[in-house]
């Protein structure tokens, strides 16, 4: 595995503990020697892991569509900035880069981020791993709801279980890389 892309939010949360995590992530994609793909914004928990990637000498690689480099302040210190023309080729260009994807905190654009890369690997047009990242809990809810999906026969059980989750970022990628 040598590229992660972590979607995460453009905001930095409403606890510290998210932003401790986007540092805690990174390490761990140093550590493993994994580079990041990411959204390519400054701003938010994005910067903060892009940011910590970049300081402990690891590489970061940004995807931001052109609409948003002002809205998110496209990151100009990157390993590599590609500005791409709207969302979709955004996804595209980050999982093309990418040999998983990890999930952290954020809002709606991580989660449709996430949701597109687990209906590609239910459709077979992916077969790479996917993580969510479950600081302090933040995606029990989320997990809730996919079992039941599941419970209500709107999803396969071996779908639901596309999405691994880990509290810790080192256990996540060994468990990612095992998947």
């Amino acid at each position: 595995m040598k590229s992660i892309a972590v979607y995460c939010g453009a905001s930095l949360g409403a606890d510290p503990v998210y932003a401790d995590a986007a540092r805690g992530l990174a390490r761990a994609l140093v550590d493993h020697n994994i580079g990041l793909v990411y959204g390519g914004g400054k701003v938010g928990l994005m910067g903060v892991i892009a940011d910590e990637v970049l300081r402990l000498g690891g590489d970061a690689t940004g995807v931001i569509p052109k609409q948003l480099v002002e809205r998110e302040v496209g990151h100009a210190g990157l390993t590599r900035l590609f500005v791409v023309k709207d969302m979709h080729e955004r996804k595209a260009m980050m999982s093309d880069l990418a040999d998983g994807f990890i999930a952290m905190p954020g809002g709606m654009g991580t989660l449709e981020e996430l949701f597109e890369m687990v209906t590609w690997a239910q459709l077979g047009i992916h077969a790479k791993p996917i993580g969510l990242l479950n600081v302090a809990g933040f995606y029990d809810g989320l997990a809730a709801f996919v079992d039941h999906l599941v419970g209500t026969g709107f999803v396969r059980p071996a779908h639901a279980a596309l999405m691994v989750r880990d509290a810790d970022p080192d256990a996540l990628i060994r468990r990612l890389r095992e998947a």
